[in-house]
């Protein structure tokens, strides 16, 4: 063999190693890069409300949300109170304030609360000093948004409405954002929702939309997949809410008649593409473990919103 062979054999030799060494660093180097992207984060903050657990006492209903998997939470009704609702009107701050330290303990950040209604029956000037209240607990408990749940009476509608408009600026001046749900009575399907949110006309009041409660308050007639488009442009959240006939809401949201796929195509061609989902109401009852149900709750979201 010439030298001059040899010499391309031995040149030839040594740029295959290093072409291969090359290779074997890069190999574990992408796969470390590859390991070390951060998942793209979700436009959604899916939490739960203390009522699936409201047979008990706040600090238990914390505990299941924990439990869970949650990392938000939201306020809604629990026993060991003076009412109904973990926080309301007569609450004071500082009973409000240890309230969001008993959730950041916990790691949960609180998302929503539904502290009851205003006063509005006994005159607008209680019932914007009751709301105003109610919005000083929700900023107290380091909060940013309240749930109101609509007024009953036709009666009322325009006082209630009056009296929402008053505290929007107070509300939006201690960072919260007021928004009204389908609840029954006046404000029970999108159209009306909207008429009232129209009627207040403020930037800080929007709607928190629940397909389950539109499904309850029409006996099962009118599809939230289709109601849902009348309020186009107004979602500021939503309660995660699933129905079954005849007028069964306590049931864990993917189980029931809601079709969950074509409601969030829904929402998202009018507007809601991401923002809080708050699991409000699963399965219950004798020898039901709500904490697995709100976790069940909880695997449905994620999937459904991972696409």
């Amino acid at each position: 063999m010439s030298s001059h062979v040899a010499r391309e054999n031995v040149l030839g030799r040594r740029r295959l190693l290093q072409a291969a060494g090359v290779a074997l660093a890069a190999g574990p180097l992408a796969k470390l890069t590859a390991q070390a992207a951060p998942a793209k984060a979700s436009p959604w903050q899916i939490g739960c409300y203390t009522r699936p657990w409201d047979q008990q006492d706040c600090e238990a209903a914390l505990d299941g949300i924990a439990a869970a998997g949650y990392k938000h939470a939201a306020l809604m009704t629990a026993k060991g109170g003076k009412g109904p609702f973990v926080i309301h009107a007569g609450t004071n701050v500082e009973d409000a304030a240890a309230v969001g330290e008993r959730a950041r303990k916990r790691g949960l950040t609180i998302l929503n609360v539904y502290a009851g209604e205003p006063p509005v029956a006994a005159g607008e000037e209680a019932g914007a000093a009751g709301l105003k209240r109610m919005i000083d607990n929700t900023a107290a408990c380091g909060c940013g948004g309240l749930m109101l749940g609509g007024i009953g009476k036709a009666e009322l509608v325009d006082a209630y409405c009056r009296v929402v408009a008053q505290c929007c600026d107070y509300a939006a001046a201690k960072k919260v954002s007021l928004s009204v749900k389908p609840h029954g009575g006046q404000n029970a399907t999108g159209p009306q929702l909207r008429r009232m949110i129209e009627k207040v006309n403020h930037t800080n009041f929007r709607l928190w939309y629940d397909p389950g409660n539109v499904y309850y308050y029409s006996a099962g007639k009118l599809d939230p997949v289709e109601d849902v488009k009348s309020v186009a442009g107004l979602i500021v959240g939503m309660s995660v809410k699933d129905f079954q006939a005849p007028k069964n809401v306590n049931v864990t949201p993917g189980s029931g008649l809601v079709r969950w796929k074509e409601l969030f195509a829904a929402l998202k061609a009018g507007g809601f593409a991401g923002g809080p989902l708050v699991v409000e109401c699963t399965a219950r009852g004798a020898g039901v473990d709500v904490t697995a149900e709100a976790r069940k709750a909880r695997l449905f979201l994620e999937e459904i919103t991972a696409g």
